[in-house]
């Protein structure tokens, strides 16, 4: 996990909203710290720093991670490939589906991820891991590979770093 002033100052802006979406949640708003330049780039740029030249495509998971994916496929230079919920992409589309903490998802991703792509997988939070396994999954379904899996927050307490062991977690809380 970096330590910086400008990750320090990212930490510090991310807002907690109880009982969001449903109660019991705590929801970590990250509105905050995406409305501060330097605090964004700075989180942007230690996402994808471990995995540098390692990936020509950055896959966002809706709709959170696709604000961070978006920022890293433009600082990178590569491209970018929405991982959208179910029901949202035009066919043909590769899905899978996963348990959240609170319920249960699917994810979809169209024909624009192509077999041998190197892909890096990014979303906002790591909870109980089923997004980022179900993501991971998805894009080795589509034969491309998975050069690295990225969040900004980890859950440290509903153990998702059990289902995604590999992924880089930027601020636990």
């Amino acid at each position: 996990m970096p330590h910086s002033p400008e990750i320090d100052r990212a930490r510090s802006l991310i807002r907690v909203v109880q009982d969001h979406p449903v109660p019991g949640v705590a929801f970590q708003d990250i509105t905050p710290l995406l409305a501060d330049a330097r605090a964004f780039r700075a989180c942007v740029e230690a996402l994808v720093e471990p995995f540098a030249g390692s990936f020509d495509v950055v896959a966002g998971v809706e709709a959170r991670g696709f604000l961070l994916a978006g920022a890293a496929a433009v600082l990178t230079g590569t491209g970018l490939v929405p991982l959208r919920k179910a029901g949202r992409l035009p066919a043909p589309v590769a899905s899978a589906s996963y348990a959240l903490e609170y319920g249960e998802a699917a994810i979809e991703v169209s024909v624009d991820l192509h077999t041998g792509d190197r892909v890096l997988v990014l979303d906002d939070v790591l909870a109980t891991g089923g997004t980022l396994a179900a993501a991971a999954r998805l894009v080795r379904e589509r034969g491309a590979h998975v050069a690295g899996a990225a969040c900004l927050l980890e859950l440290e307490s509903l153990g998702g770093r059990a289902a995604v062991p590999d992924a880089h977690a930027l601020i636990r809380v």
